[in-house]
Parts: structure tokens; C-alpha cells; sequence
């Protein structure tokens, strides 16, 4: 049997998925599962241990380059096998239209009242009642195993870290030179940006927040980000009366979920890395402006949600 999952993206929404595919793999240990992504969120299912090929759409980047060529071996490649089952998680009308050539038998996604689902039922023939876009995204996903009759409440990632990016982690850790010792002092880990300015939280307040958890429970900082946050940490560690490590830019997706594992607590902003945190099981202190927190927050106990109306 061939089961193909089509969800192209975002990080979050990608991690947020994992926990279906565990379930999948569970429930059908021998056979052939595919995973249909975009490249953002790519390193979260290459070498995935429950996947046997993962499919990349580069979509963005052909469009722009007009690369015909690409987009034609990327049709062939989707359409080089016959699915007996196709999950769309996406519910979106790119990845629709990716189910419509894909070659399948039963074709699964949420019936037509999901909101936001841009008529993407019309490329189902199996079609599961919609949900209230109030319950959490994981358990939305996870309600799309119905129809292979597969009913589970556990939630696991496994993250598909690998050695090497555990050694890395460990290799920017060895360069903190900070006033206490890593080995006994909290290490905490501070991701301050976000793509939306309605996610974001004042520099100077990052730099108040830092330098106080220094002073009461002598802990050790890095902050993380792409490498164009760089420059922000450089600013908010200029305001700071404590030395801190700015890592932006320094490591790869799986690199930083690394980084997160070693960590006693993760501080982030309502984006990608504050999922990546929660989905290697550290505290997560959410920071978020007015997202539902209830519909994409990070998932499980032991996390704190402090939200901001404005």
C-alpha cells in the first residue's frame, strides 16, 4: 500500500502534522508513506524514521525562475505512483490542485464549511465533516485519520535530529563564555522576532526580561533567529547589563531544535521555533499578540501563554 500526506507548509503547521503521520506509521507499519512539503518546512520530514520518500514542491522559486523544465519533473515525480490513500492536511486550494494530478484512490480531506479551506473539497472523494477552527490544529489534523479508522490520543514528533546536529548544538554552546557555568546554571533559550509586527515585543523589553532572569536565577541566555534577526539580538544584547550569546543565523532548522533540547526553557514569539521547542518536549513561554493562542499554540502541558489584546 501507498498513502501519501500533503502538507506543503508552514513549520508550525508542518510539526503540528507529525503527530497524524506517528499515528499512520502505527497503524500501517509496513507500508509506503510519502510526505508532500514545501522547502521551508522540508528538514522537519527529511529523515523522518516514519517516512519512506519525501516529495519537495519548490513551487515559489520555479514560478519566479520560469522554470517550466522543474515543474514538469516534479509533476512526473508525483504522478510516478498510484496512492491508495491521499491525506490533504492542508486544506488549501495549492495543495488541492497537487491532489487533483496526484494519482490515487481514496483522496481525503475536510468537506466543504472549513474556513479558510478554499474549496478544496472539490478535489476529494472522501470527505470528513468539518470542525470548528476553535479546536487546536493538531487535533484537527488528527481527526482526518477517521476514515482509515484510526482513533489515537498520543502525541508524538520525533523530530528527525540527527547526530550531527546534536554536535553542533553542542559546538555553539562550548563558545558561551557567560559568568556561570553551563553545566549548573539554567540555560535558557530567548527566539524575540516574528515575522508579523503584531507578534513582536519591544526590544528594550527582551533586554529587561534577560538581564533579570540573570540576576535572579543566574541563567545562561542565547537568543536565536534567521540570519536577518541578527542585527535585532544585537540590539536588544546593547541594552542588556549582562552578556548573552546571539546565535541568529548560526544553525539549520534541525540544528535549533538541537539548541532547544538543550535548553531548560524556551522564550519565543508566536512563530515557528516556538513549536519547534514544544515539540522536543521543553517548556515553552509563549509570547503572543492577538492570535488565538487556543488554535496554534503550543500544544501539550507544562507551557504558559502570556497574550496581549493589542
Amino acid at each position: 500500500m501507498n498513502i501519501l500526506i500533503v502538507k506543503l507548509s508552514a513549520i508550525g503547521d508542518v510539526i503540528h502534522t507529525l503527530p497524524a503521520l506517528n499515528a499512520i506509521r502505527k497503524h500501517y507499519p509496513t507500508e509506503h508513506i510519502t510526505w508532500l512539503v514545501e522547502e521551508a518546512a522540508y528538514p522537519l520530514v527529511a529523515n523522518h524514521p516514519a517516512l519512506d520518500r519525501v516529495l519537495l514542491s519548490e513551487r515559489k522559486r520555479w514560478v519566479r525562475e520560469f522554470a517550466f523544465g522543474k515543474i514538469l519533473s516534479f509533476i512526473h515525480q508525483l504522478r510516478d505512483t498510484r496512492y491508495d490513500i491521499i491525506i490533504d492536511f492542508q486544506s488549501l486550494l495549492k495543495s488541492g490542485v497537487l491532489v487533483a494530478l496526484a494519482r490515487g484512490k481514496r483522496k481525503i480531506g475536510f468537506d466543504k464549511g472549513m474556513e479558510h479551506s478554499e474549496c478544496s473539497h472539490i478535489f476529494f472523494n472522501e470527505r470528513v465533516s468539518p470542525v470548528s477552527m476553535e479546536l487546536h490544529a493538531l487535533l484537527r489534523y488528527m481527526r482526518l485519520l477517521a476514515p482509515l479508522g484510526i482513533e489515537s490520543d498520543h502525541i508524538e514528533y520525533r523530530l528527525p535530529i540527527q547526530d550531527r546536529d546534536r554536535k553542533t548544538a553542542e559546538e555553539l554552546l562550548s563558545l558561551c563564555t557567560l559568568h556561570f557555568a553551563l553545566c549548573t546554571s539554567p540555560l535558557i533559550a530567548i527566539n524575540p522576532v516574528a515575522k508579523w509586527e503584531t507578534k513582536l515585543w519591544q526590544n528594550e523589553k527582551f533586554a529587561h526580561l534577560a538581564d533579570l532572569l540573570i540576576e535572579k536565577y543566574q541563567a545562561n541566555i542565547f537568543f536565536t533567529g534567521a540570519a536577518e534577526d541578527f542585527q535585532v539580538i544585537e540590539d536588544i544584547q546593547s541594552q542588556m547589563k549582562h552578556a548573552s550569546l546571539n546565535l541568529a543565523g548560526k544553525t539549520s532548522l534541525m540544528e535549533l531544535a538541537a539548541l532547544y533540547e538543550k535548553a531548560d526553557v524556551l522564550i519565543s514569539t508566536d512563530t515557528g521555533p516556538m513549536h519547534l521547542g514544544a515539540a522536543v518536549g521543553i517548556p515553552v513561554v509563549a509570547l503572543f499578540g492577538p492570535t488565538a493562542h487556543w488554535r496554534t499554540g503550543p500544544f501539550g502541558p507544562g507551557h504558559q501563554i502570556i497574550r496581549s489584546s493589542q
